[in-house]
């Protein structure tokens, strides 16, 4: 089996894949909290280091690529203050620009956390989450399909954040072409499009969204209530198979033919930002490079667990994932 496992994480450097979705860059400032403001019962941050980094579907690009494949962004930022920031660290990062369109009626959105003690204390944001024109959607569109027609893709990732970058236009149109050409697409949703993405391979959204995008509420420690909310969303948007993400519970994921619960791993947990992220991509390569909906899940359970360990969004690492992995199957 770890011959198996050795070959198909082998297989993850040939592997192209498309991600559309709502970019953004993950600001820190850390720090040291040693007193409180005179000024209102606050917190005052004496900040010791500030650190940029790639967030949203850009953070889901470094997974794809810590993982060895080849990540292509598609998006729209601003054309604004941040823009050259944005596409410097894509540059660091040694991911390409070609998916990305910059357009003076964007913002590009940043999250500032403010961290002292390696604990959370806040989060500014800056964002514009309205919906693109009709102009920007159609150039989005044709540079998504450019992309599709001049490269070999492998599967195509929407990360969705609710940001307005993608819209049910947008859902349609690219998702149609992908079948048409027997590309899987694995969809992380959020509220505003939850319905939208209709015929897709897999779908993925946490236990919240599941629960705001059915309008249903229900106990989800218990699994049959659980399974019966799972087989409703799949049969609505006729999709392959559902995901769902438990937090501590671990990953129920339900097809055509079964329904199971991924217990989670235990964890020393120090921040669940970015976790989505790293599942979603581990399950998107798994998928791709032929891995059972069982295998890939499992899979990317254990690559959720092992990214909640680090503070802040940080990319999964291959090797301790691979010799995670190897562990658990020689347990």
């Amino acid at each position: 089996m770890s011959e198996y496992l050795l070959n198909i994480f082998d297989s993850f450097n040939s592997q192209k894949v498309l991600i559309i979705g709502d970019v953004m860059i993950d600001a820190y400032l850390w720090g040291k909290v040693d007193r409180i403001s005179p000024e209102a019962p606050v917190p005052i941050l004496n900040i010791q280091k500030r650190e940029n980094r790639l967030g949203g579907a850009a953070n889901v690009a470094l997974n794809v690529k810590a993982l060895g494949a080849t990540p292509i962004l598609c998006s729209v930022i601003g054309k604004d203050t941040h823009q050259d920031l944005f596409y410097k660290l894509l540059k660091d990062a040694q991911l390409t620009n070609e998916g990305i369109i910059s357009s003076e009626d964007r913002v590009t959105t940043v999250k500032t956390r403010l961290i002292g003690q390696h604990q959370h204390l806040f989060r500014v944001d800056d964002e514009d989450d309205s919906l693109l024109t009709e102009a920007l959607t159609e150039a989005l569109s044709e540079r998504i399909i450019q992309i599709i027609n001049t490269h070999k893709i492998s599967v195509i990732i929407f990360e969705d954040y609710d940001k307005g970058v993608i819209q049910q236009t947008l859902i349609e149109r690219i998702v149609n072409i992908a079948n048409q050409q027997n590309i899987p697409v694995v969809v992380d949703p959020k509220k505003r499009n939850f319905l939208a993405y209709k015929n897709v391979q897999l779908f993925k959204p946490n236990v919240k969204e599941l629960k705001e995008g059915l309008k249903i509420d229900f106990d989800h420690y218990q699994h049959p209530s659980l399974f019966e909310a799972a087989k409703k969303l799949r049969e609505q948007l006729n999709a392959n198979m559902v995901m769902i993400t438990l937090s501590e519970q671990g990953i129920l994921l339900l097809n055509e033919t079964d329904a199971k619960v991924c217990p989670a791993h235990i964890r020393s947990i120090s921040d669940v930002s970015g976790a989505g992220d790293t599942v979603i991509s581990v399950a998107a390569l798994g998928l791709a490079a032929g891995m059972s909906p069982q295998e890939f899940t499992e899979l990317a359970n254990l690559a959720g667990g092992l990214v909640c360990e680090k503070v802040g969004v940080v990319p999964i690492d291959k090797n301790e994932l691979l010799n995670e992995a190897i562990l658990l199957e020689n347990l």
